[in-house]
């Protein structure tokens, strides 16, 4: 059972920065595919970022793509997401997610096993 663990969530302005963390209790944690997804009040939960196990390979949500970078450190057992020029939009929780895979990665959220309980951020205008 891999327990995830995000931080770093909170109350910004339009055009700032943040960066989540997520830590993993899995001691495997490089056999995993990991993802961000976020979910906004009343919306249905959406793909942010995912990277693959070694961390050589990354996808974005249109919505993120150019502001959003995922990154990994599989001695730390922990996964990354710094949001650059954050928009009121980007408002919602965030979650990261984990799952045992043989691929690069799925940005599918029925592809995911384990859940973070999730983080929020706030961007206001």
């Amino acid at each position: 059972q891999v327990q995830l663990v995000e931080s770093g969530g909170g109350l910004v302005q339009a055009g700032d920065s943040l960066s989540l963390s997520c830590a993993a209790s899995e001691r495997t944690f490089s056999s995993y595919g990991m993802g961000w997804f976020r979910q906004a009040p009343g919306k249905e939960r959406e793909f942010v970022a995912a990277i693959s196990r070694s961390g050589s390979r990354t996808t974005y949500g249109d919505s993120v793509k150019g502001r959003f970078t995922v990154s990994r450190d599989n001695v730390k057992n922990t996964v990354y997401l710094q949001m650059n020029s954050l928009k009121p939009e980007d408002t919602a929780v965030y979650y990261c997610a984990a799952v045992l895979i043989s691929g690069y990665y799925t940005v599918r959220v029925d592809g995911y096993n384990y859940w973070g309980q999730g983080t929020q951020v706030t961007v206001s205008s």
